[in-house]
């Protein structure tokens, strides 16, 4: 994520499909590289600036490209995105019923790609349009979030998942990617291998998989936190059976390390400084 980034909570009507609405703005920097991790959500970007350039797609068998707006289906491997070049967008961290409402069809179908956003969201140079023109990120928030309560609203999608595969994702949800296949598959009243076909149909993710990337989104959620604990206690927490575990999953997932990745996206505290004893007191900002 972004410098400047900040997370605002979509309203209640929207929540069941898109989990948060990240604003951000990069200044200019030297040309480089930056991962996008793997995630339990799709990850759509609309850029107000610049664009989203892909280097390389999650699937190694899906080209680059360059996109004003895009989604990336549920991914188990790294994406690699140029950076440097000076942007701001927002991006919607969108669940996998998400996709069959807002985007018109299963999050399996965009598995391990990005594609460009126009291609599965009606009027989208119109709300960029829109976007642009409000002239702070709240209006833009609630601006976004009504379009895409129209677009779920009108949408004629492919219908409703079967109603075992959002039970066992619920499942893993809630076991903070924990729980056992065999058990999962249990409950839902299938075999692990059925489950696993169709829950990789509709997300884009086998159990197995998808237990993987639930977990290591908790992961990345703890460490995010400015009082993140220690990474041997965030294993623990996180149920992986050490601090190495966790760190393959990071090179992995997200390649690079768990300490890299949260400098890029937790701002250092700015150090406190003894006040002089006559300083005038600074003005407030907005």
């Amino acid at each position: 994520m972004s410098d400047g980034a900040r997370r605002w909570r979509p309203s209640a009507r929207l929540r069941p499909l898109v989990s948060g609405i990240w604003c951000w703005s990069s200044p200019a920097g030297p040309p480089g590289t930056h991962q996008g991790v793997s995630s339990a959500h799709l990850t759509v970007v609309l850029c107000l600036d610049g664009t989203v350039d892909l280097l390389a797609a999650p699937d190694p068998r899906r080209g680059p490209g360059r996109f004003t707006a895009s989604a990336a289906g549920l991914h188990a491997a790294p994406a690699l995105l140029a950076s440097g070049a000076p942007r701001s967008g927002m991006q919607l961290e969108m669940t996998w019923r998400g996709a069959r409402t807002l985007l018109g069809l299963p999050a399996g179908e965009l598995a391990g790609d990005v594609v460009d956003l126009a291609l599965l969201l009606p009027g989208l140079g119109t709300l960029l349009d829109r976007l642009r023109a409000e002239p702070g990120w709240a209006g833009r928030c609630a601006l976004l979030d009504a379009a895409l309560c129209r677009v779920a609203d009108a949408r004629d999608g492919p219908g409703e998942p079967a109603p075992e595969v959002v039970h066992a994702w619920e499942l893993l949800v809630r076991s903070g990617g924990t729980a056992r296949v065999a058990d999962v598959a249990g409950e839902v009243g299938w075999s692990p291998r059925h489950l696993g076909e169709r829950l990789r149909r509709e997300t884009g993710l086998g159990t197995k998989a998808a237990a993987r990337v639930i977990r290591f989104e908790r992961a990345c959620t703890l460490l995010r936190r400015p009082s993140a604990p220690p990474l041997a206690e965030l294993a623990a927490t996180c149920g992986y059976s050490d601090q190495q575990h966790l760190a393959r999953e990071f090179r992995e997932l997200a390649g690079t390390t768990a300490l890299s990745w949260r400098a890029e996206r937790v701002a250092p505290a700015a150090p406190t400084r003894p006040r002089p004893a006559r300083a005038a007191p600074a003005p407030s900002s907005p």
